[in-house]
């Protein structure tokens, strides 16, 4: 069988519109669709399943903790599965650990089913990957620095802060505006 074969599929983001979306869109695909909208929701679903999915696309940002979290957790019920992390809120330090932890791939919002579908069927990486030709911008050194420590915090925000030399408050203002895009 091969990997990006359709099956089960757990599809946990807290926006419940776009979970419908996606969802609709991969069961057209082939795939059986089982959404939750939080971690605790996820598990929950994860125990109720005679066999553990194949498949999961996971949110980062959740009103419970962490995608990240999850991915450790699913990859125990099924060592097989793979696992497309899907963010609004990219980093390369987000990028790195979910693939350390499990996943197979890790997309940043907007994403479609296509390449869902196509991040389900990679196993490695490619060399044909573009190198940025500039460097990033001071703005998205921060945010990138910013992630990095709070990923080292375990996404404790007043350590990060600490961490930081910033007020709690200014950090947590920071994190609810989105990437500067490059």
């Amino acid at each position: 069988m091969n990997d990006a074969t359709p099956g089960r599929l757990l599809l946990v983001d807290d926006d419940e519109t776009f979970c419908a979306v996606l969802g609709r869109a991969l069961e057209r695909r082939g795939f059986e669709v089982h959404c939750a909208h939080d971690t605790g929701q996820a598990l929950e679903r994860l125990a109720l399943m005679e066999e553990p999915p194949g498949h999961a696309v996971v949110d980062l940002q959740m009103p419970d903790g962490s995608g990240l979290e999850l991915v450790p957790r699913l990859v125990e019920a099924n060592p097989r599965m793979r696992i497309v992390v899907l963010t609004g809120y990219a980093s390369i330090a987000t990028a790195v650990e979910a693939i350390k932890l499990g996943a197979t791939h890790y997309l940043a919002k907007p994403a479609d089913a296509d390449e869902v579908m196509a991040a389900f069927g990679r196993d490695s990486g490619s060399p044909e990957v573009p190198v940025a030709g500039r460097p990033m911008s001071v703005q998205r050194l921060a945010w990138e620095h910013i992630q990095k420590v709070l990923n080292e915090c375990d996404g404790n925000i007043s350590e990060a802060a600490r961490r930081l030399k910033m007020h709690r408050r200014t950090l947590q203002r920071k994190l609810k505006k989105r990437p500067v895009r490059e």
